[in-house]
């Protein structure tokens, strides 16, 4: 004998499932008055950079947020370019290193440089960058 689906039943697991979508993405947002855990960040939402040396690259996320990336090996172009590519990988958010790859222009086509570490910099960290590495 089958058991007659109840309206209230199903309102309640569509309830739950409208509540997933908004929930899948809350582990990019931090709960508020606690500390992130990751700060993620899409690729489209960068606006600008400036290569520190050719390891570390510095970018500028938004209007405030700036983060710090350090790259797998050398990257010798970045110093000298005007404009890299910040590809993610695996989706289009980057919350790690290991998310993102710039791409940089070179004489000899694109010069394809892995990210190994990301961090957010703290506006005190932000503020004491020299004017040659704030992006």
């Amino acid at each position: 004998m089958s058991t007659p689906i109840r309206p209230a039943a199903v309102l309640a697991a569509l309830v739950v499932t409208a509540a997933a979508g908004p929930m899948a993405h809350a582990a990019h947002a931090p709960a508020a008055g606690k500390p992130a855990a990751k700060q993620c960040f899409w690729a489209r939402s960068v606006n600008g950079f400036n290569a520190v040396d050719e390891h570390t690259v510095n970018i500028r996320v938004g209007v405030r947020d700036v983060y710090q990336m350090e790259l797998m090996g050398s990257c010798p172009e970045i110093r000298w370019t005007e404009r890299i590519a910040l590809v993610s990988r695996g989706s289009s958010w980057i919350c790690t290193g290991l998310d993102a790859e710039v791409i940089a222009p070179s004489s000899i086509g694109p010069q394809r440089c892995p990210v190994t570490t990301l961090r957010k910099l703290t506006p005190a960290e932000v503020a004491a960058l020299p004017a040659k590495q704030k992006p």
